[in-house]
């Protein structure tokens, strides 16, 4: 793994929320407050994030399958890309409750839609022009709906989500079924929810797509497949006003969060660790 501090710092991974939108079970992962504002301790995303490189290697090596997940607006576009990239199955459109717990109903669905894919499918024989529209619409929303694991034959091995609050009911049917899940944990997640917890702000854009493109990577290694090259840099890819690189939707106005330069950061980070 090549990821370094200095990469986590400059997308703004530190950066947690509010003080009082903590959850008691981050503590270990927060290196200071500033602002009013949780501090991520990045040697320690450094440390989760080679562990959950390492596992996920471990099951990619021997053939098995990692599900992506992340339906949040600023993270679904980069986790299906990167799951593409290893050749991975996603979710990215709203999680279906049952998709893990009830499987069989799910593969009934998807079944349905390649049923309803083909041309010469015996649905449209006879039917009427009306009718063929209804089936042209459901097939559309089957489409969005399964789009990721159409092509998913059985449960995954693991599951990597993006920001457990969101995708709570992933976690809570991956470990209905003991399916280990790697996740990127923020200082309102609960980490011990989780069996790899990455802990960053996944609020970043930029710190999402880092963190994610190094699991895609990691795969791609791991079933020496060669990572796609041709990526779109962060400031090609991110207009300046969507690149947050905080919870800024979390500060409030009277916040000051200007004195909190990456330099400051890096230097409280490395005076913490030569007190211990």
């Amino acid at each position: 793994m090549n990821l370094t501090f200095e990469d986590l710092l400059s997308t703004g991974a530190h950066f947690g929320h509010l003080t009082r939108k903590w959850n008691p079970n981050f503590q270990q992962y927060i290196l200071m407050v500033k602002n009013g504002i949780h501090i991520i301790n990045l040697e320690e995303t450094l440390k989760e994030l080679r562990k959950a490189v390492e596992y996920v290697q471990s099951i990619t090596s021997e053939g098995g399958d990692i599900l992506f997940v992340g339906t949040k607006k600023n993270a679904k576009n980069i986790v299906q890309e990167e799951a593409d990239k290893c050749t991975m199955h996603y979710v990215v459109e709203r999680w279906l409750g049952g998709t893990l717990t009830n499987y069989s109903t799910i593969r009934k669905s998807i079944k349905r839609l390649q049923l309803l894919e083909k041309e010469s499918s015996p649905l449209y024989e006879n039917a009427t022009k009306k009718e063929i529209l209804s089936l042209e619409r459901e097939m559309i929303r089957l489409q969005d709906l399964h789009r990721g694991i159409k092509d998913m034959k059985g449960l995954p091995d693991a599951i990597f989500v993006v920001d457990t609050n969101q995708e709570s009911i992933a976690v809570d049917e991956a470990k209905v079924l003991n399916i280990p899940v790697i996740a990127i944990v923020d200082t309102n997640s609960n980490p011990k929810l989780i069996d790899y917890p990455i802990p960053a702000n996944d609020d970043s854009i930029r710190a999402v797509k880092l963190i994610v493109s190094e699991i895609s990577k990691a795969i791609c290694e791991s079933k020496s497949m060669a990572y796609p090259d041709g990526e779109v840099s962060f400031e090609q890819a991110i207009p300046e006003e969507e690149d947050e690189i905080s919870n800024s939707t979390d500060i409030d106005d009277n916040s000051d969060t200007t004195g909190t330069d990456g330099k400051e950061i890096e230097e409280l980070v490395v005076d913490s660790t030569e007190e211990d």
